[in-house]
């Protein structure tokens, strides 16, 4: 319940303040989501499956955004930037919607 109150206050804290991203972190932020939001939906299966760990759940969380952001960092510094951003979010993309099927035949048996 906690975390759906956090969720809550974080969305409404988000449009009330309307915080704006430096120029030079825009690249990194679609990133940043898509690895938060992988995170998220393994939370959730891991939680349905019944060995949710918070601990793990946070380094998962944490280690996917800088893992990812690392990546597309190199890759901007390699001067392949694109294509690497495009592989992470084709790798965490696949990842997700695993999760998500699981989560689904976990919900509705199908």
């Amino acid at each position: 319940m906690y975390a759906v109150i956090a969720l809550i206050v974080g969305v409404l804290l988000g449009v009330y303040l309307d915080p704006t991203v430096p120029p030079a972190l825009l690249p990194y932020l679609p990133i940043a989501v898509v690895a938060a939001l992988d995170a998220v939906f393994g939370g959730v299966r891991a939680q349905l499956d019944r060995n949710f760990d918070d601990k793990q759940f946070v380094i998962s969380f944490i280690s996917n955004v800088l893992v990812a952001a690392v990546i597309v960092y190199l890759g901007d510094q390699l001067g392949v930037g694109g294509q690497l951003s495009t592989g992470v979010v084709v790798v965490l993309g696949v990842r997700i919607f695993g999760n998500v099927a699981a989560i689904r035949r976990h919900l509705f048996s199908a």
